[in-house]
């Protein structure tokens, strides 16, 4: 196995720079509401963990107190430990209230008071309605702040502690993402019942609310500035599920004549105080036409930072750290010729950034010196992934210069840790699955092609035993801009018998942008190369059955898989989950067109023959291989359209194959019953097609 060191590390993580993080940028980090588990469009196969699912992690400011939530299957519990002695955790509750959830911590700037989101408002007509409550340190009493009706999420407090600021889509129907299921065709299409999501505030002595964006904007994320006297934020024109891959960043100053939400007509004045910062489809440089998320501002408010690069999904997030004055300007990347992908940012000092890094199957914790563009230090915590909110690999940092988060592996469960910046000590704070033990063995491997090093997993069948030889499942991600990490969970290949082999092919993050930007305009082909190289490399050093090799993927990795079984006769048997079989259909077909423009330089309409290039269905003639397909039926990110050419011309062909959809399913899958049915299929398929000699 070629194995390649990852660059020098420092022993530290933030020994040499003193921490000027407020509490509103910690308060970025608050997890998603969601009483099922999230979907994973990564590999939606490793949904299974077995184990206790911490998260939330929300350090207070003062760095003597971490509040974190534990999902169950009633909802979600918020618990607060105290950093210097764990074993002093308690549960926070409103009183009287049951059968309801609490997520979304995020403390106050003087540490005193804890908000939250919760269900448990005892209105029985609106069970499901999150609002924001307000916990007090010094009396226990717990109280609520906001009465709205619509989808709350990410609460930030002002630095100034006199109001919450929060995104919010009044009335909503659904999610504002696009994994989501998208609501059903009717009516004037892009023009009827467009949700629009905005940052409010709510007032912390009032309780009245205010828009702080305006109306014709859908925002993503926001960050407050220092003197609590603006925001910023990236936004763009509605609709949202499909324009965050050509948002722009912008501030906004807070006025006393923002627009009032509860029962209120007045008029909205807030575009007379919007300035656009940066539009990357316009700026000149590396970033054009890229995308841009984790907007922070730096602590003295003249700069604000984010990340920058060729991000295939909103929240998949990654690239290089950018700098840009806070009036407009020329951004600055800071971490120019990085050798891993930055997925979460967030300003040390005026001089200084530390941010969390993907690299090669590690995460890293790293002090940048903006000044000069390099490493001060960092922290490296191995083949492990960490967590801590809704934006990926978020961690949160109080002033003292602690970080929290929760950190898992393919052999450590999940748990909260707190790393000491000042030490490098690293101290786990919860024991919540301490006698969990992992199923089957994972390994890191790494494989050279085409001049690129290319990294993934592969997980050994349970029970295996090194004179057999057994079946390979080769699973390929989503994205393409995401990547596999090294996570605690349950691989229901190596329950049924099978290697697992879970490649992060070009495209991927974790080895800078040129590895991300490999595949532009050349979906299918390097990526594929990449994947049966390293089953070559596998195949020398494992006991493979080549006669027994499965190829499965959901989102671009069922792409993959429909493409991949028209190049190659290699696999035995293959399922397609929300797969993509022709780009020249599917540009007028999905709702999120504008993700396709970055990757394939122009539309559709403009160079047709680059998106012919990439469609499985040009070369149906070619595929032998059983298929499943799989895909729901309200899924706007890979419109079931595309499963069902595929499978129609696979029938007409004499390929063997199915067709299954999901009703009322977006592109991550929420109903359990579903997920279950949809893995019993897969398990199947692959043993009644690929059965042992």
């Amino acid at each position: 196995m070629i194995v390649s060191p990852l660059r020098a590390r420092l022993p530290l993580f933030a020994a040499t720079c003193s921490l000027l993080l407020s509490a509103a940028l910690t308060a970025q980090t608050p997890a998603k509401p969601a009483l099922a588990p999230a979907p994973d469009t990564a590999n939606p196969n490793q949904q299974t963990t077995r184990a206790a699912q911490p998260g939330g992690v929300a350090l207070s400011p003062d760095g003597t107190t971490v509040a974190w939530t534990l999902r169950g299957h009633d909802g979600s519990t918020l618990h607060l430990t105290q950093v210097a002695d764990p074993a002093k955790t308690n549960i926070i509750a409103v009183e009287g209230a049951k059968d309801c959830s609490n997520t979304s911590p995020t403390w106050s700037p003087d540490s005193q008071t804890l908000a939250f989101l919760s269900t448990c408002t005892g209105d029985k007509a609106k069970p499901t309605q999150q609002q924001i409550f307000l916990w007090s340190k010094a009396t226990g009493a717990t109280r609520q702040l906001s009465h709205l009706t619509g989808n709350i999420e990410q609460p930030a407090w002002s630095p100034d502690g006199k109001s919450i600021a929060f995104l919010f889509v009044e009335n909503a129907t659904r999610s504002a993402g696009a994994l989501d299921a998208m609501k059903p065709w009717s009516g004037v299409i892009g023009e009827d019942g467009v949700e629009i999501q905005r940052v409010d505030s709510v007032d912390i002595t009032s309780g009245s609310d205010s828009f702080l964006t305006p109306a014709k904007l859908h925002v993503y994320e926001f960050d407050w500035a220092p003197n609590s006297t603006a925001i910023t934020f990236i936004a763009a024109n509605p609709p949202g599920e499909n324009n965050w891959w050509v948002a722009k960043l912008y501030t906004a100053t807070i006025t006393s004549h923002s627009h009032t939400v509860s029962g209120s007509n007045t008029t909205d004045h807030v575009d007379e105080e919007l300035h656009t910062v940066l539009d990357p489809n316009t700026v000149s440089g590396p970033l054009h036409g890229l995308q841009i998320a984790v907007p922070r501002y730096s602590p003295d408010g003249k700069r604000i930072a984010f990340i920058g690069g060729l991000m295939s999904d909103q929240g998949s997030t990654g690239g290089d750290v950018y700098i840009v004055p806070a009036s407009g300007g020329t951004p600055t990347n800071t971490t120019p010729g990085l050798d891993g992908t930055p997925c979460f940012e967030t300003w040390l000092s005026n001089d200084a950034i530390g941010f969390v890094e993907d690299q090669s199957g590690h995460t890293v914790l790293v002090n940048w010196d903006t000044s000069s563009n390099s490493e001060v230090n960092s922290k490296d915590l191995g083949e492990a992934t960490i967590s801590g909110g809704s934006i990926k690999d978020a961690v949160s940092i109080s002033n003292d210069a602690k970080v929290a988060f929760v950190e898992s592996s393919f052999t450590s469960p999940p748990e909260i840790y707190v790393l000491t910046s000042e030490t490098g000590d690293l101290d786990q704070l919860t024991h919540l699955n301490a006698d969990a033990k992992p199923l089957a063995k994972t390994v890191s491997v790494e494989w050279d092609n085409d001049g690129f090093h290319v990294q993934g997993w592969l997980t050994f069948p349970a029970h295996y035993d090194s004179s057999k030889k057994y079946p390979l499942i080769v699973s390929v991600h989503g994205g393409p801009s995401a990547s596999v990490g090294a996570r605690w969970g349950s691989s229901m290949w190596a329950e049924e018998g099978y290697f697992e082999f879970q490649p992060n092919p070009r495209g991927s993050f974790g080895q800078g942008e040129k590895f991300v930007q490999a595949n532009v305009k050349d979906f299918g082909y390097g990526d594929l190369r990449d994947i049966l190289k390293g089953m070559d490399v596998l195949e020398a050093r494992f006991p493979i059955d080549k006669s027994r090799e499965g190829l499965t993927g959901w989102s671009y990795g069922g792409f993959m898989t429909m493409f991949g079984v028209t190049q190659t006769h290699r696999f035995r048997a293959a399922v397609a989950g929300a797969g993509l079989s022709d780009w020249l259909s599917y540009y007028g077909e999905n709702s999120i067109d504008q993700w396709m423009i970055p990757f394939f330089g122009a539309s559709v309409y403009d160079d047709p023959a680059v998106y012919a290039k990439s469609s499985a269905i040009n070369y149906i003639k070619n595929v032998t291989t059983p298929t499943l397909v799989i895909v729901g039926d309200r899924d706007g990110e890979c419109p079931a359209p595309q499963s069902f050419e595929f499978w129609h011309a696979l029938r007409a062909e004499g390929v063997k194959t199915q067709l299954v959809v999901y009703p009322n399913e977006g592109h991550g899958f929420r109903n359990p019953e579903h997920i279950r049915d949809r893995a019993e299929r897969e398990v199947k398929w692959f043993a009644d097609n690929m059965p042992a000699k």
